[in-house]
């Protein structure tokens, strides 16, 4: 059963895989003027004092207030984008997603490659979308996504080669998160699957992206792939330490894999050790991970159940007559398909009891069939003339008998058999007792 992206899905976000940089490795970098750029001045020593106010100031809520000030005073400055990048990074500070993205997109209108609107734009890509579903939400994060994986290789400016070093990896990665994202709500699923793919290489715990490529997996509606679909599903929902979903998303996870699995396999049976376990313990699915699917499962029983049968036509044929004579149309089905008739077979029980013990005209059969129950009687053999001897409880017969009636509740089917076409019977008559003669009188 193929699983769609939906609000349910934008809700369980992916929660701080890269949350926003210090600003003083991009904010604060982007505004110090560079050397070689023409001289900037300011209008008068009190704007400069607003803007050094600002750049001191480390609580976003009153940096606001201050840079509002500034605009307010000097609508006009030479410090245009220093201001608009103090903007972004404080909006960023405030979690204030739709503003920290409109002031990107003015800096990046002048300098569409400008690292700080680039990797912001990017890093608020998945809470805008959920808040507005808005396909230009989507096209603007993919523009950034793929500009900064363009330059990956050169560190941003103001940023030092070792500093770069640490931060690229978690950069780089929140860029093909972002893009296997945007392609899942485009549901373009092979390349969500191959972006997701790099991000769980790369970070083999991260809980959110194995759901979303869970989501993707299924989402082609593949059958061959749905076992794999599913181990996504219980990793997402296993995955501890602080990549992991929320106690209760992971329990949400686990129901939802739980219920495609039993539709899938037909049951439970293996859920825990055959699948549970082996997501938790390992990243990816292992080689030759699969999961039987109920259709399969069928096949293979009947084909095993088939070749019993071959094998074992007497249990096979005693399965198939109760089956019928306990069903609704039992006693039709006897009267019209068993009664006087010699059963075609020869059928094999074990011996239950002897009535009498001794040379019996009555046998008791617990009948073999796949149940392998040999305790409770099910078949009576009527005889004609008293059989030899006795044999010992347990003993196997077989027989070819003509059926006389029976009882569906409790099962009992009687027959008459002669003689000859009782096997496997070993009594013996016991020879008569010798009388000793009394002594002669002296």
């Amino acid at each position: 059963m193929s699983v769609q992206s939906s609000k349910y899905l934008i809700a369980i976000m992916l929660s701080g895989v890269l949350g926003p940089l210090p600003a003083h490795l991009f904010g604060q970098a982007a505004a110090a003027p560079a050397s070689t750029a023409p001289q900037k001045n300011w209008k008068d020593r009190a704007e400069f004092d607003m803007y050094d106010s600002i750049t001191k100031d480390t609580n976003p809520k009153t940096r606001l207030d201050k840079l509002q000030a500034w605009e307010k005073a000097y609508p006009m400055t030479e410090f245009i984008k220093e201001r608009r990048t103090l903007y972004l990074t404080t909006y960023v500070g405030l979690n204030d997603a739709k503003n920290a993205v409109d002031e990107a997109k003015q800096i990046l209108a002048d300098d569409p490659k400008d690292f700080t609107a680039l990797y912001y734009t990017m890093y608020f890509t998945q809470a805008l979308y959920g808040q507005n579903q808005s396909p230009d939400v989507l096209d603007q994060g993919e523009k950034a996504a793929q500009a900064i994986l363009a330059s990956i290789d050169t560190p941003p400016p103001g940023v030092a080669a070792d500093q770069w070093a640490k931060l690229r990896p978690d950069v780089e990665l929140l860029a093909h998160v972002n893009l296997g994202f945007i392609a899942m709500q485009r549901k373009n699923w092979d390349p969500a699957e191959a972006e997701f793919q790099k991000v769980l290489t790369a970070s083999p715990n991260n809980a959110q992206v194995d759901f979303w490529m869970g989501t993707v997996i299924a989402s082609e509606k593949k059958l061959e792939k749905l076992p794999a679909a599913m181990f996504y599903f219980a990793r997402a929902a296993t995955v501890t330490g602080p990549t992991a979903l929320a106690p209760a998303a992971q329990k949400t996870a686990l129901d939802y894999v739980q219920k495609q699995y039993k539709n899938f396999h037909g049951s439970d049976e293996g859920f825990n050790d055959n699948l549970v376990a082996v997501a938790k313990a390992n990243p990816m699915p292992p080689a030759g991970f699969t999961i039987k699917n109920a259709n399969e499962i069928a096949q293979a029983s009947a084909a095993s159940e088939d070749e019993y049968n071959k094998s074992h036509p007497s249990e096979a044929l005693w399965a198939n007559l109760k089956m019928a004579l306990t069903g609704p149309d039992g006693a039709t089905y006897f009267s019209t398909n068993m009664k006087g008739t010699e059963i075609p077979i020869s059928l094999k029980g074990k011996v239950i009891k002897l009535e009498p013990a001794v040379k019996p005209k009555t046998i008791l059969l617990a009948m073999e069939d796949k149940s392998n129950n040999t305790t409770t009687a099910d078949a009576t053999l009527k005889f004609e003339m008293p059989l030899a001897g006795k044999v010992e409880e347990g003993t196997e017969l077989t027989f070819e008998g003509v059926a006389d009636s029976y009882t569906a509740s409790p099962f009992m089917v009687v027959f008459t058999v002669e003689k000859d076409k009782l096997h496997g019977w070993t009594g013996k008559n016991e020879p008569p007792t010798r009388t000793r003669r009394p002594a002669a009188s002296q």
